[in-house]
């Protein structure tokens, strides 16, 4: 099988588009998800968090929500709200946040070639999450989540998408956190062609964001014995937005400000700052407690050359701070440490510590596309929380139905 392939997807009459575009279901709570959907009777959340449409309570991971989804997609696709494609074709995508701009291509990925290796992860799944998107694939018979897919930028893929994207979209959708989201669909058996074979020349395509729904669509596929592949949507790296992803600490494990601070000088440059701190460059973070914040710049010795998990910033401040000296060796089940995505700043961080919540608060320089890609070619997992991307893909706008 193709790498990728065009398919006959599911998507909103266009009429309809604004209102069933949705947030990707896994950024917001349950609570936030109830009201998204106040008035929006359309909004792909009844399907994606179908637990909105349940009591207050209701286990997000019941067989009742999985049974409510499919439920409200059947009660859509009545209604003429959502629509199937009536031969197989490719969609581009141009996402739009204030200056920054990015056009890829909506294509189902193959899970063969994700097996293979050639279709690169940079993270461990968490089973819980893994079998809650099983179900829902399995529940709606569709993959409604979008896998976010990278490939190394290329001069004959990219103008074929900015050749489309300089043409009127068919659906342009902004959304209420200001993203633009436009799609173009492409039926034109030539420029199909194209497309599938340019992407085949790739040595590999590469995970940013996804890996529960693409590991979930690899099992579903297994156990169909078919390879229907898994929705995605593919960027070139270069226009990919990574923002940072920090860190806030309950406490200082049994120490003082003053204690930790003395401790830290040993492999840090620690700076006073009047200014909130924001890293400029890998190997430099900020740090705030006690109302006050820190900069500090490791030492350039202790950065490893030649191991791209243990150089990224995420590895070198769990290596040399969070593990050694505030005693959490496992961040990814540790109930001490919490994570925050940059898109919501630092004044967040500060929030967090200021209401006694947390103890300290850690700032990282981002992580960048080709770090992620060193890491996911030399085989390799990243620590947990080491990217947010931004702008997000919207949920709704293309589903994969598995027939």
């Amino acid at each position: 099988m193709s790498l990728i392939t065009p398919f006959a997807g599911l998507r909103p009459a266009p009429e309809h588009a604004a209102e069933v575009a949705a947030p990707p279901y896994d950024v917001m709570s349950t609570p936030e998800a109830r009201r998204m959907v106040e008035g929006r009777p359309w909004s792909f959340l009844h399907i994606s968090r179908a637990e909105v449409d349940l009591p207050e309570g209701t286990d997000p991971y019941a067989p009742e929500v999985y049974a409510k989804a499919r439920e409200n997609l059947d009660r859509m696709l009545d209604a003429g709200v959502l629509m199937r494609d009536t031969v197989p074709c490719y969609s581009v995508y141009r996402l739009t946040m204030g200056e920054h701009r990015q056009i890829g291509l909506v294509a189902s990925a193959s899970v063969a070639a994700y097996d293979a290796g050639r279709i690169k992860r940079h993270e461990f799944t968490r089973p819980a999450k893994e079998d809650d998107r099983v179900r829902q694939i399995e529940a709606l018979s569709a993959q409604t989540g979008p896998v976010f897919l990278v490939y190394r930028a290329t001069s004959v893929i990219d103008d074929l998408l900015a050749e489309v994207g300089a043409t009127r979209p068919e659906v342009d959708v902004t959304a209420t956190d200001g993203v633009r989201h436009e799609l173009w669909t492409l039926t034109d058996p030539a420029r199909i062609a194209q497309l599938t074979e340019a992407f085949e020349a790739l040595d590999a395509l590469y995970i940013a964001d996804g890996h529960h729904r693409s590991a979930a669509a690899a099992r579903v596929a297994a156990s169909r014995s078919s390879d229907t592949g898994f929705l995605s949507v593919i960027f070139p790296h270069d226009q990919m937005r990574i923002l940072d992803y920090n860190r806030v600490i309950r406490d200082l494990n049994g120490q003082g400000p003053e204690d930790l601070l003395e401790r830290l000088a040993a492999s840090f440059q620690v700076e006073p700052s009047a200014e909130p701190v924001k890293p400029a460059r890998p190997g430099e973070f900020g740090l705030y407690m006690d109302s006050r914040w820190y900069r500090l710049t490791l030492d350039p010795n202790l950065i490893p050359s030649d191991d791209p998990v243990a150089r990224l910033d995420v590895s070198l401040l769990q290596n040399h701070l969070i593990g050694p000296m505030l005693g959490i060796q496992d961040p990814r089940r540790d109930d001490r440490i919490e994570f925050v995505g940059g898109i919501r700043g630092l004044g967040e961080l500060v929030k967090r510590v200021d209401s006694g919540e947390m103890a300290i608060a850690l700032a990282l320089h981002p992580t960048s596309m080709d770090d992620l890609m060193a890491v996911a070619d030399a085989g390799h997992v990243m620590p947990p929380k080491s990217t947010w991307f931004e702008p997000k893909l919207a949920d709704g706008l293309v589903s994969l139905v598995l027939d």
